[in-house]
């Protein structure tokens, strides 16, 4: 997987992994008959890896924390500790383009994904097209800042991703469900040179919702 993710799927060559590895290429052809057998088999790893780690962090441990466990999806998933994993997962995509094999494996790994994260909106109380949409969006917004350079956008990057998790996590519904939790809200980031105190919003401005502070999050690969 080290490779996978320093050289993309081209780096996984019999030759350059027994290199690596020091061992003999013949010593592969024990556990491979080929590169493609090879390929495979690596295929099969991630995917297992990736299945069991999105049920581990998406498993809610007791009824009520459901929010909470979104909360802990987004600041797992997102988290630039979790450079490693975001690499071996962009390669796989990459190399799933060109392979129809690799694409599947991809396709079924994002379906569980996704299905697990709507299953805590749908724990929510959020409506089904509603958690749909929120749990593609919480993806969309993981896969996203894994690509972007986004400090001199904004000073501020923890309360800026706090913001963002809120937008995410929070719907009408879910905030509901927080009425009796004791949460403090986050002051939100004003920009005044952005804005003009003699030209008002042409949106009308909203409360913001009470901020929930993502609990303690173990470091998992993407």
């Amino acid at each position: 997987m080290d490779v996978l993710a320093e050289e993309g799927v081209s780096g996984l060559r019999i030759e350059v992994l027994a290199k690596r590895l020091k061992v003999t290429k013949g010593s592969f052809y024990w556990h491979f008959q080929d590169r493609r057998d090879l390929l495979m088999a690596v295929l099969e790893v991630w995917k297992d890896g990736r299945i069991r780690d999105i049920i581990k962090q998406t498993r809610n441990q007791r009824p009520g924390e459901e929010l909470e466990r979104i909360y802990h999806v987004i600041d797992v998933y997102s988290a630039g500790r979790n450079r490693r994993g975001m690499q071996i997962e962009l390669a796989v995509r990459d190399w799933a383009r060109r392979d129809p094999e690799a694409a599947a494996v991809v396709a079924e790994v994002d379906d569980i994904r996704l299905r697990c994260a709507r299953d805590l909106f749908l724990a929510c109380g959020v409506p089904f097209d509603e958690a749909s949409s929120r749990c593609m969006l919480l993806y969309a917004y993981v896969f996203g800042i894994s690509l972007m350079v986004y400090d001199r956008f904004d000073g501020n990057a923890a309360q800026l991703k706090r913001d963002i998790s809120d937008l995410i996590a929070r719907s009408s519904t879910t905030g509901a469900r927080e009425v009796n939790q004791n949460t403090t809200a986050a002051p939100r980031r004003s920009h005044p040179e952005t804005a003009s105190p003699s030209q008002p919003s042409a949106l009308p401005s909203t409360a913001a919702p009470p901020s929930a502070s993502p609990p303690n999050s173990q470091v998992s690969e993407h």
